[in-house]
């Protein structure tokens, strides 16, 4: 891909990104178009479709999470760092909510356009799990299975717990102490 080419999609999905963010999915191409100062014509050349240009924003996001998850890895601190990595999940879970579900409705099978980028999380994961367990800072009788469903226990209680954010917090705090040692 020809540089000025790239820096275009990068710009697209940038904007695409922050549009969805302030909009909802329902956003229109038009806008994605009009804040990364291209006409409507590049974007569908780098995005066929409009749920093209979703799936792409939405496997960013979560490649931005596997990028925290790597930053969090190397950190002095595992115990702090897995919980900070839960909370970079957490952060994510109500617009990645509303991706999955835009998707699904268009036809996308989420879980094969996400597989590798899922891959690496939970790789990521499992290590930050070992290394705050090794600190202490995590029961040891917790393995990647569980953390798994933690993760998608953290999904619900942001969906259940949507605009209470006080009982969003109590909630995940009794999730996460559940993780500490006894």
């Amino acid at each position: 891909m020809r540089a000025d080419a790239r820096r275009n999609r990068e710009r697209l999905l940038a904007s695409a990104d922050a549009v969805f963010a302030e909009e909802g999915v329902a956003a229109s191409t038009e806008e994605v178009a009009r804040r990364a100062g291209v006409g409507i014509g590049t974007v569908f050349r780098h995005f066929p479709t409009k749920v093209s240009l979703l799936e792409a924003v939405f496997v960013a996001r979560l490649r931005r999470l596997v990028d925290t998850a790597d930053e969090l890895a190397a950190a002095d601190q595992p115990g702090p760092a897995f919980f900070a990595f839960l909370d970079s999940v957490l952060d994510q879970q109500g617009e990645k909510r509303a991706f999955s579900d835009a998707l699904i409705a268009a036809g996308v099978d989420v879980d094969d356009a996400t597989a590798s980028v899922k891959e690496d999380l939970q790789r990521i994961g499992d290590g930050l799990l070992r290394r705050a367990q090794q600190a202490g800072a995590v029961r040891m009788d917790i393995g990647t299975p569980e953390l798994m469903v933690v993760l998608a226990g953290l999904s619900g209680i942001a969906e259940h717990a949507r605009g209470d954010p006080d009982v969003r917090d109590r909630a995940v705090r009794v999730l996460v102490d559940g993780l500490r040692p006894r």
